[in-house]
């Protein structure tokens, strides 16, 4: 699974369940190599968060890079496997992403991404010499998805993780709204989804995590959404020389991301989509971030850089507040 950042975002349940609420159900588990959580309000709220864990787990058994019965270990161990159309669904999203973000996001990644030890406990800088090797294996082009068959070019390996979590949001969602749940806070390892408002009318407030420090950076007040982050601050190691490199490695050099992003929020109504661009426009850079929403704008975003700005686009603006400890920011509205 993509060792992305566990999202950096902190929901506060100001309110958690006003008086009048139908249901209520809670469930903490583990699962996709995280912990989670789901908080549902109103219609068969237990029966639908119970049936959405079970769906998570379902879908960690078809995508996960290390089960050996699942779709992606087959493939990557075979070359070439027929997959559920589900993982084929899902291969051709990423594929879809990687070759609009012009491979700054790569599923084909995941041998870059072992060799520096993000995949396991044995972090570790590796030589130019074994990432250039490497890189001649990445490269999603040579992947091709027909009908329900995934083949790969030679040597390569496909890791659906900059996208399996959101899609797992996406479901839990539709099941949720299915037993008809109408408010909800889905946190999967931080990947947020909220379904409606909180029980009470008001929006939903997340704290966003200071990638400088301890604390959250600002409050996002929304409903109805997904919100995905992505950093390198939290999931790193530091060199013996006392560099520290973060997870999310950029394909063009092999890599960890080093381009003055801390971190970059996603905002939209799909978590699958959220999923896949924090991590695309984290490897773009503040200009090629930018650039990329101003193009499409199916989205919203925030970014904080390491010259203490937030930049943060037009139709989430109004929606987020400065926490007092960090008036040394500056927030600018991307228009």
């Amino acid at each position: 699974m993509k060792l992305k950042i566990l999202l950096i975002i902190i929901c506060i349940l100001l309110t958690a369940c006003s008086a009048g609420s139908d249901a209520e159900y809670s469930y903490d588990f583990f699962a996709m190599d995280t912990f989670m959580s789901i908080n549902a309000f109103g219609g068969s709220a237990e029966e639908g968060v119970k049936a959405a864990a079970r769906r998570i787990n379902e879908l960690e058994g078809l995508l996960s890079v290390t089960d050996e019965n699942s779709d992606i270990y087959a493939v990557n161990h075979l070359g070439a496997s027929s997959v559920s159309s589900e993982t084929a669904k899902l291969v051709s999203f990423a594929l879809e992403i990687a070759d609009k973000t012009n491979g700054a996001l790569d599923p084909t990644i995941y041998p870059v991404l072992n060799a520096w030890g993000f995949t396991a406990d044995n972090k570790r800088v590796p030589s130019d010499g074994e990432i250039a090797k490497l890189l001649e294996n990445v490269g999603f082009g040579r992947v091709t998805v027909n009908g329900n068959s995934v083949t790969l070019g030679e040597g390569m390996m496909l890791d659906t993780g900059a996208v399996a979590k959101g899609y797992a949001g996406d479901e839990t969602v539709r099941i949720l709204r299915e037993h008809g749940v109408s408010s909800a806070l889905v946190n999967l390892g931080g990947n947020v989804q909220l379904i409606g408002t909180k029980p009470d009318g008001g929006d939903w407030r997340l704290g966003l995590k200071d990638p400088t420090g301890a604390g959250n950076i600002g409050v996002l007040t929304v409903s109805d959404c997904a919100v995905v982050t992505s950093g390198n601050y939290e999931r790193c190691f530091t060199a013996e020389d006392g560099t520290v490199y973060g997870h999310i490695i950029d394909p063009a050099n092999g890599c960890p991301v080093d381009n003055g992003l801390l971190s970059a929020t996603v905002v939209a109504a799909e978590g699958k989509l959220c999923d896949a661009l924090s991590t695309a426009l984290f490897v773009m850079g503040e200009k090629g971030a930018t650039d990329f929403w101003r193009e499409n704008k199916n989205f919203d975003v925030i970014l904080i850089t390491d010259n203490a700005e937030v930049l943060i686009t037009k139709g989430i603006a109004d929606k987020f507040t400065l926490d007092e400890v960090h008036k040394n920011f500056i927030v600018k509205v991307v228009e």
